[in-house]
């Protein structure tokens, strides 16, 4: 079988191209695999969903009866045991939920801004 003398090269020249092309367009150009794809999309909406309960958990902060005690109890724990203590007060318990969740209790704990005024709930979120 004759095959043309620019058959090679031209093969040779397309494997290589393909080459190129994928590792810049993995490397540079911003393509994902599609396991890649999910994972971010699974973390985007985790986030969504943590901000769309904080002003879930300020309003529990707000209405709870013992707020001034459950506040001053944060404000005395350790920086890093302060999530602790607002999940253990029930605020980052959600409703239909059993278990508080730690990453609501956090941006709750941001929202509320602890180390601020003395009533931050108020005015810590807009909710509007």
């Amino acid at each position: 079988m004759n095959t043309p003398e620019w058959l090679k090269p031209g093969i040779y020249g397309a494997v290589i191209g393909a080459v190129f092309v994928g590792v810049i367009g993995f490397s540079w150009g911003g393509w994902v695999t599609g396991s890649t794809a999910n994972d971010r999309a699974m973390a985007m909406s985790r986030d969504d969903v943590v901000a769309s309960m904080v002003p879930v958990c300020l309003d529990m902060a707000r209405s709870d009866p013992a707020r001034a005690d459950t506040l001053a109890t944060i404000r005395a724990a350790s920086t890093y045991q302060r999530r602790d203590a607002l999940m253990t007060a029930g605020w980052a318990t959600m409703p239909g939920t059993d278990a508080p969740d730690r990453d609501i209790a956090q941006a709750c704990l941001a929202a509320l801004d602890v180390d601020g005024s003395p009533d931050p709930a108020e005015s810590a979120v807009d909710e509007g």
